[in-house]
């Protein structure tokens, strides 16, 4: 094929009739009649496809005969005004090249209407489907917007680590790292596996959190966020657990948990409204075929202000639901951790509208959140979102030393990993806030998607971890 640079479909798609252009992708699907043959093209740049008019004559027909869905090929001929509806632009062929053949008796992708369950079972062919391209670009613009809201505002970006010798979350449902040789594992005296004999000479895990690492951070630096994979070994096969996900974890210095609610609503709707100004494309693809209320669902979240509103006072509202005859299948009483259930019925029944929850009780939280002067309740704050529920969780943290230190006795936490946490409430110890919000809780509610499994290209749950 002759040297013209290949230009990207959705550039073409933007581009005057009448130039020479050179395009190359996958086949999304190929007919037409006695005298012309359709292909249309996409590449993964757009949502949208480019047609190929490829004229049926004795050169043609070999080459034709290679082509189905599912093909690489490269398609080099003139950008012509299109008389089809569906486009403004169409490329009549001159010269084809094909890179890569389709068996279309083995190609698993056949069928235009495969369900989400079979394309779980092929997930390394589902990014070439319509749907999974749009949610893995959606997924990359908003990885891109979440730097970008945090640089503009002059937070530090920091890595922490993957692998940790800390329970962040206290709930031991982490993943073991050990290169010990599991069929003859070295013992201690009291008969315990001894990992003074491992790799780094401790037990360690996969991180759950990188939160606690983030507060050295935001009490040295004032301002961090971490981005990353986070890991939790709990036996969860729901429509909205993975046992690896991202997290994005900013912590402030001199935030309170005013300051922390300011900052988690204002950036949630940075991300929705960046969502909605640069994926529009993507976004109105996923509206119209599987949620026709997605669109208006966004852009209600970009103009309402969340409710802010006190747990006991949230208990109160489901359990008068509760008296009237709503039924839960989860029961409602004070000092419960609230299902989805729950926290959907305050978001999308009671106020129709985001709501922050606030002041949780002190024994269904984390040893780090900062105690109310009731005694009972701690600073916390969770951001519950329609069809989602929980979508952001955070806190101001405990910033007095013997209050911290009771806590952790409280629980009967061990100190030996924690001292290092504990210094920075030792010296210059200052108030301070932070928040996680779960990446693909957030991807779920821009895609409209049901499935936190078709949000990630690959996921990891129970018994499953291929690729």
């Amino acid at each position: 094929m002759s040297a013209i640079i290949r230009s990207k479909v959705k550039d073409l798609l933007k581009m005057a009739a009448g130039t020479e252009v050179l395009a190359k992708g996958w086949v999304r699907t190929k007919r037409g009649n006695k005298e012309i043959a359709f292909i249309a093209l996409n590449d993964g740049s757009t949502i949208k496809n480019i047609q190929i008019v490829v004229d049926k004559n004795g050169e043609t027909e070999g080459i034709l005969s290679r082509i189905s869905t599912g093909a690489c090929i490269g398609v080099k001929g003139q950008l012509v005004s299109s008389v089809g509806s569906g486009q403004d632009v169409e490329i009549h062929a001159e010269e084809i090249t094909v890179y890569g053949e389709c068996d279309p008796m083995r190609y698993p992708l056949q069928k235009k209407d495969t369900s989400f369950e079979y394309l779980r079972t092929v997930a390394h062919m589902r990014p070439r489907t319509n749907t999974f391209g749009a949610v893995l670009r959606l997924r990359s613009q908003m990885a891109y917007a979440i730097h970008k809201y945090f640089h503009s505002k002059g937070f530090v970006y920091l890595n922490t680590p993957l692998i940790t010798a800390s329970d962040c979350e206290g709930a031991g449902q982490m993943f073991q790292v050990t290169t010990l040789d599991l069929n003859n594992v070295p013992k201690n005296k009291k008969g315990q596996p001894d990992f003074s004999k491992d790799f780094f000479g401790k037990q360690t895990s996969l991180t759950v959190s990188g939160q606690l690492e983030g507060e050295l951070g935001a009490t040295a630096l004032g301002e961090i966020y971490t981005f990353g994979p986070t890991f939790r070994a709990e036996n969860s096969n729901t429509p909205r657990h993975l046992a690896e996900f991202w997290m994005v974890e900013p912590e402030m210095a001199f935030y309170d948990i005013k300051d922390n609610m300011d900052l988690a609503e204002d950036f949630i709707k940075h991300l929705v409204k960046y969502a909605l100004d640069n994926c529009r494309d993507d976004i109105q693809f996923l509206n119209d075929r599987y949620d026709d209320t997605l669109i208006e669902r966004l852009e209600g979240v970009i103009g309402t202000e969340f409710v802010r509103l006190p747990y006991t006072e949230g208990v109160r509202i489901l359990e008068e639901a509760v008296a009237g005859g709503h039924k839960f299948e989860y029961p409602v009483s004070w000092g419960i951790d609230l299902q989805s259930e729950h926290e959907r019925y305050l978001v999308e029944e009671h106020f129709k509208r985001p709501v922050i929850l606030t002041d949780y009780p002190k024994d269904i939280k984390a040893f780090y959140m900062k105690q109310n002067e009731d005694g009972k309740t701690v600073r916390a704050m969770d951001v519950l979102f329609p069809k989602i529920g929980e979508i952001i969780g955070g806190s101001e943290r405990e910033a007095n030393l013997s209050i911290l230190e009771s806590r952790v006795d409280e629980l009967k936490m061990s100190r030996k990993n924690l001292e290092w946490y504990i210094d920075t409430r030792r010296f210059g110890s200052c108030p301070h806030s932070g928040f996680g919000l779960g990446f693909e809780r957030l991807l779920l509610f821009i895609t409209g998607m049901q499935n936190i499994r078709d949000v990630i290209p690959f996921p990891r749950t129970p018994k499953n971890a291929e690729y």
